[in-house]
């Protein structure tokens, strides 16, 4: 069985036959202070759902030690790239097949400069990422509003795990991620990316109730904690 840890604020490592990656690797400067970049020596693909610090982590760092390929939008991709990571640069609706399974952008609603300094650099349109691994299909949101767009992945995609963000302010909250699950039709959702500050301090236990209202089931996935799938 495939298996993901939930590294806090929206970052996790996922492993399964022929992939151990991380998405989204906010490991140094996150708050929930869950694992550290050094941790994470056998990694070979980071999937980046956007440029923003707490989404771009330290992902280039580790990269550039362990060989890993950053997987993202063209855009960020090659910024990284220019720091001497290796890069799959990928668009949204575009799929591709690796080793371990295919890969699809989809979506999102936000932003995605990055911040280098004093300078802010285009990072691309943000967007959630398709994996599938030992045959499931999971889902990561990324950062993102409520968006009818949704609706396609429950008509075609076939997600056995959503990983949605909960957290409003800057994404959905729980009423909007439950109406998204209801569009997604998971066989399992899970929320991400709240109470990493006062700002984004909502209680899953609401989303899990709303969602499960609407008939998909809900996990809550503490930071630090396991799921298989």
């Amino acid at each position: 069985m495939a298996k993901l840890r939930y590294l806090g604020h929206a970052a996790f490592y996922i492993e399964g036959e022929g992939l151990k990656a991380l998405i989204d690797p906010f490991l140094s400067q996150n708050p929930w202070n869950i694992a550290k970049p050094e941790d994470f020596t056998d990694i070979n693909y980071i999937f980046v759902t956007h440029g923003h610090g707490d989404h771009l982590g330290d992902a280039i760092e580790i990269a550039k030690r362990t060989g890993a390929t950053i997987v993202s939008i063209f855009e960020t991709a090659s910024y990284c790239g220019s720091k001497g990571a290796n890069i799959h640069a990928m668009h949204i609706g575009g799929t591709y097949q690796f080793p371990f399974g295919r890969v699809k952008l989809t979506p999102a609603a936000h932003g995605s400069a990055i911040v280098e300094g004093d300078k802010i650099i285009y990072g691309g349109n943000p967007c959630g990422i398709i994996i599938e691994v030992d045959g499931k299909n999971l889902y990561h949101a990324g950062d993102t509003g409520l968006i009818a767009d949704m609706e396609l992945l429950g008509r075609y995609e076939n997600i056995d795990v959503a990983l949605l963000p909960i957290g409003g302010n800057f994404t959905m909250d729980p009423r909007d991620a439950a109406i998204a699950a209801e569009m997604i039709k998971p066989k399992v959702a899970i929320p991400m990316h709240y109470k990493t500050w006062p700002v984004i301090d909502k209680d899953p236990e609401e989303f899990k109730k709303l969602a499960e209202e609407k008939g998909v089931k809900v996990e809550i996935v503490n930071p630090g904690q396991e799921y298989e799938f």
